[in-house]
């Protein structure tokens, strides 16, 4: 059997769909996926065994531009690459209405997704051939795995989902593997970001432990910030810009990984690494870490300028002590 997803985006919705890939690769042998995702999450579904082909599309360029020669081409190929492969079922586990009608609708094969009352978009069921009601009151994983479940005509297992993409990275840990701390402390909404002096005194409290940390960042911004964390600690290491991959490769190999509500945190999360995720506005129970040594430090008041360094130092340290 021969699936097609479409799930373009976010970073952590598409690493939410995993599970269902390996719920599915074990219930139906020999089935294998093609995915259609953002180019700039691209690199995700390639790690999971299940996957054999990658479409990237463009969607979010392309509207900027949408009557510019460049994107017309662009969106030529995609659809010629799309429809070069006839599917026994197309998934769209995105239900939205750009995705249903730019993508879903031009592939070919019998077309599955959410029904009116549970797509995040109603309207965006109008393109499926299949309708499916699935709960919304449980995590986006567990909705996925019941989307794939009921498209593909299985149970879904009760067990905890499995991401299975670990084994992609664990084959070439760093060198310096378990000897180290990631703090992701980097998100696009500035509600959700954990003020630099908690950083600071959270960093300083580690000093004794050994473990050095690492600092990932993706624009100049957050690489300024970086630098402003770990100036005049000498244990603290602000990384080099690195691709996706090269960012999961340094997460693999991490004791324990602390972050806010990102789409890295959800990577470290798929990667089974122990993280402490801090919650302020946002509420983990649908959307937050899901999967094996995942801890919610939350704030009681909603803001984290009010989340203490010492209560993220406490849930740290019976990891890594």
């Amino acid at each position: 059997m021969r699936v097609l997803i479409v799930k373009t985006s976010s970073m952590g919705d598409v690493l939410h769909t995993l599970p269902a890939l390996t719920d599915a690769m074990e219930a139906i042998p020999g089935i294998r996926f093609d995915w259609v995702v953002e180019e700039g999450f691209a690199q995700i579904p390639g790690w999971h065994p299940a996957v054999d082909r990658v479409l990237p599309v463009a969607i979010r360029r392309w509207r900027k531009h949408w009557f510019g020669s460049q994107q017309r081409e662009e969106r030529v190929k995609f659809k010629r690459e799309l429809q070069s492969c006839q599917y026994d079922i197309v998934i769209d586990a995105q239900g939205l209405i750009k995705s249903a009608a730019l993508v879903t609708r031009l592939a070919k094969g019998v077309k599955h997704g959410q029904d009116s009352r549970s797509a995040r978009e109603p309207f965006a069921s109008w393109w499926f051939d299949k309708r499916h009601e699935i709960d919304k009151k449980q995590h986006a994983v567990e909705r996925t795995r019941e989307l794939f479940a009921k498209s593909l005509g299985y149970e879904k297992p009760a067990t905890t989902g499995d991401y299975a993409i670990a084994n992609h990275f664990l084959a070439h840990p760093p060198a310096d593997a378990n000897q180290y701390l990631v703090f992701l402390h980097s998100t696009t909404r500035a509600d959700k970001h954990w003020p630099e002096s908690h950083w600071r005194d959270l960093i300083i409290q580690l000093r004794d432990s050994g473990l050095g940390i690492k600092l990932p960042w993706g624009s100049e911004a957050e690489r300024q910030r970086a630098l402003r964390l770990a100036e005049g600690v000498d244990y603290v290491e602000v990384l080099p810009k690195l691709t996706l991959e090269e960012v999961a490769t340094q997460l693999v190999g991490a004791r324990a990984v602390v972050s806010v509500d990102t789409g890295l945190s959800h990577l470290a999360a798929a990667l089974d690494r122990p993280n402490i995720t801090l919650y302020g506005p946002t509420d983990p129970g649908l959307i937050g870490g899901y999967g094996k040594n995942q801890t919610a430090c939350c704030s009681e008041t909603k803001s984290l300028n009010d989340l203490e360094p010492e209560k993220v130092f406490l849930a740290l340290a019976p990891i890594i002590y």
